[in-house]
């Protein structure tokens, strides 16, 4: 576990295994952990680097807005203060699948690949207006309900219900209590959270500008992976697999979690389908134990 400082934010950053990068970023409120049962299966074969957003997990609080842009190149600037200037896959969870496509069209250089898992998907996103007082009334919410207690008191408990509501049969959430205890009854994370919702339809219509203005690093495999969740949830995301001619697959028992509910899945996407027989076998009914960073 360390910190690198990119725009002037402390970022938490975990770097396990060896051979070519690959960047997992999670959605909206999650955490580096929240990908410990696919590291293991990623890790004998790449470079893994999870790192937590401003106001996520154990980064600092942050500084700006979220944009797609800003995000890519927040991306970029983790790997080149770990070092890792070569191209890398990006795999993003959710509303860090905007993020990951940004990167791809910002830095095709830099892209070995793509994988949108159970991504956020806006059509029609339009910038909402008056961006600056949206930020400061996030803002203002947060200090508000950090000072009322409301980070201790609910912060965890919400995060377990999120979970649990976002796996199938209300799986519980694997995380143990002292990692959830540190990073949600936090105000930092709240103020996190509460930010990127906020501007969430203002980062999806710029990755629908930046589609118009940057394509895609031709050659570069893009995967997109969806949780059956409905027949219309499951059209989007084959409409948006066919917009950015990636490959599309519809994961069966799994739910928005897909890290955790199938964690084969998601590193098959990632090295290939032909390693399909290494990670087949007890991964696929059970994940593997997590696999904390020391001193996390």
């Amino acid at each position: 576990m360390s910190f690198v400082r990119v725009g002037g934010v402390p970022h938490h950053v975990v770097v396990e295994g060896s051979g070519p990068v690959c960047v997992l970023s999670a959605g909206l409120a999650m955490s580096w952990f929240d990908w410990d049962p696919v590291v293991p299966l990623l890790a004998p074969h790449r470079t893994v680097v999870r790192f937590d957003r401003p106001g996520h997990g154990l980064s600092g609080p942050p500084a700006v807005a979220p944009s797609a842009s800003g995000e890519a190149h927040r991306i970029a600037g983790v790997l080149d203060a770990l070092g890792l200037d070569g191209p890398a896959t990006v795999v993003g969870h959710s509303i860090a699948g905007f993020h990951a496509e940004a990167f791809a069209r910002l830095h095709p250089d830099r892209t070995a690949g793509v994988v949108l898992v159970d991504a956020s998907v806006e059509e029609h996103a339009r910038v909402p207006a008056a961006p600056a007082v949206r930020t400061a009334l996030a803002r203002t919410v947060a200090t508000v309900l950090s000072a009322a207690g409301a980070p201790a008191a609910l912060g965890p408990l919400t995060r377990r219900a999120v979970v649990r509501l976002s796996r199938p049969g209300l799986a519980p959430d694997p995380a143990p209590a002292a990692l959830i205890r540190r990073c949600y009854a936090t105000s930092r994370v709240l103020n996190g959270a509460l930010l990127e919702n906020t501007h969430y339809r203002a980062v999806a219509a710029e990755l629908l500008a930046l589609r118009e203005r940057h394509p895609l690093p031709p050659g570069v495999p893009v995967t997109v992976l969806a949780a059956p969740a409905s027949t219309r949830w499951t059209r989007r995301q084959r409409a948006l697999a066919d917009l950015l001619g990636a490959r599309f697959e519809a994961v069966p028992g799994t739910g928005h979690l897909m890290m955790l509910d199938r964690p084969p899945a998601l590193a098959e996407a990632v090295l290939g389908r032909q390693l399909q027989g290494s990670l087949a076998g007890p991964a696929e009914d059970a994940a593997p134990p997590p696999a904390h960073a020391p001193g996390a």
